[in-house]
């Protein structure tokens, strides 16, 4: 196996570094959010809309470059976009980008290649940081061949979201701890519960970090798996199956219209002004509907992630940052990174913005802090309990090849899971099956096994 993945890492290497000029276009096409590089001691961000971070970008000047005199210059894209051009950047080693919100997903892959700068010295030297005040499975999920690469600006599992009123006005009780039946069957009769409102939001867009994040942990919970352990492709298997017939069943018949365009920013806009009953997502999701200015703050539960054969079935994620190897500026990077991801931000956007909005899920601080406990009420303990119960290593009912909850912890899942989302988005749009979606993705994975066996 070792000489088997530095093969795939020579490969994948090959691979995101072929479409630069294609991603160079798009930079140059991307607008309001487009990077405005400064040239000088400016430092380069490259991340994704969130949000959250958008909120980062807002308070950057104020906050920072007038405390430290370090400028900085942000480039904005959507989560597709942001992962392919963080790729080719950070693989061509060219240095444009100093700093890139990259995820657990990546950090194995890049730090193998010597895409990243090692934090760890970083981490000990700045002890007004606190290394380990960061929840553990983040620092864990963020360390590759015992170095450490990135410092997570917020961290976040999966759970349900729904609307405690409009389920007191149709007199429906949500379990404790759901399942997917459960959810199914509410979802119908929230369903035209308002004006406009459908019964539940599930992201249908096209991506590996879009569609496939929800609809792998049903599968995982539904007794499925895209390999067995020793690298057999499952996606036609009965479990696979059914936990995919499953979800796009529910979207189709109950979903947000335009779901094989919607992603979390949609689902979240939906949820927010009123036209779902009902969200599985990212516990990232709640501090944007808890915030001051929400329509629907104080009208949300939050429940886990709904199971059938599983104790529980939250991903666990986070975006975070990475220096970049080729970067001259680590040492500035650093300074960034450490506000941006540390206490003294978590407290301004508390004071800036309210408690609930601050980007949490990362610190075990966070959720001793009294101000965030009880702004965050309705959500804390659920979005904790999520990321503490996440198991990338034992996601489902039978054993992996490799780690990983909402995706497989494989270099090549970011062009198998967007080839297979394809699939999946155009059976919820109705254009194919979900049968001929999964023998199209089963041949695609096929494909990807054999290199591995």
């Amino acid at each position: 196996m070792p000489l088997q993945r530095r093969r795939r890492g020579r490969e994948f290497r090959v691979r995101v570094g072929a479409g630069t000029a294609a991603l160079a276009l798009l930079a140059g096409c991307a607008g309001a959010g487009g990077t405005s590089f400064g040239g000088g001691d400016a430092l380069n961000v490259l991340m994704v809309n969130n949000p959250q971070m958008v909120e980062l970008q807002k308070l950057t000047k104020e906050h920072f470059t007038k405390k430290t005199g370090i400028k900085v210059n942000f480039t904005v894209l959507p989560e597709n976009d942001v992962r392919d051009k963080i790729s080719q950047d950070f693989s061509n080693q060219a240095g444009q980008y100093d700093i890139a919100t990259i995820s657990n997903f990546e950090v194995p892959f890049f730090a193998k290649n010597d895409w990243l700068h090692p934090l760890d010295e970083y981490a000990r030297q700045d002890t007004a940081f606190d290394q380990n005040d960061v929840l553990k499975p983040l620092r864990d999920s963020l360390t590759a061949e015992g170095k450490l690469y990135g410092e997570p600006f917020y961290g976040e599992s999966s759970f349900l979201m729904y609307r405690k009123d409009v389920f007191a006005e149709k007199g429906l009780t949500m379990p404790a701890k759901p399942t997917w039946q459960q959810v199914a069957d509410l979802a119908a009769k929230a369903d035209g519960a308002q004006r406009g409102m459908k019964g539940i939001c599930l992201r249908g867009l096209p991506g590996w970090g879009e569609v496939i994040a929800p609809l792998t942990t049903v599968v995982n919970t539904m007794g499925g798996t895209w390999f067995t352990e020793d690298w057999k492709p499952q996606l036609t298997s009965p479990e696979f199956k059914k936990a995919t017939k499953f979800y796009v069943d529910l979207v189709r018949a109950h979903g947000e219209a335009g779901a094989p365009q919607s992603g979390y920013a949609e689902c979240l806009n939906n949820m927010t002004q009123g036209k779902s009953a009902m969200w599985y997502d990212a516990t990232a999701g709640a501090g944007s509907l808890e915030s001051a200015d929400s329509p629907v703050k104080g009208k949300i539960g939050y429940v886990p992630a709904p199971v059938e054969r599983t104790a529980s079935s939250g991903w666990l994620y986070t975006w975070a940052w990475g220096i970049q190897k080729a970067s001259k500026k680590s040492d500035d990077a650093w300074k960034f990174i450490s506000w941006a991801s540390g206490k003294e931000y978590e407290s301004l956007v508390g004071e800036t913005s309210g408690w609930a909005n601050v980007p949490a899920g990362k610190r075990a601080s966070t959720y001793a802090n009294p101000q965030y406990r009880k702004e965050a009420a309705a959500f804390a303990d659920v979005t904790e309990l999520a990321i503490s119960s996440a198991d990338p290593r034992n996601p489902g009912t039978q054993p992996r090849p490799v780690p990983g909850i909402q995706f497989v912890g494989i270099p090549e899942f970011t062009d198998l899971g967007t080839k297979v989302a394809r699939e999946i988005s155009a059976a919820i749009a109705g254009r194919q099956s979900v049968d001929e979606a999964l023998a199209a993705s089963q041949k695609l994975a096929e494909k990807v096994a054999k290199e591995y066996r």
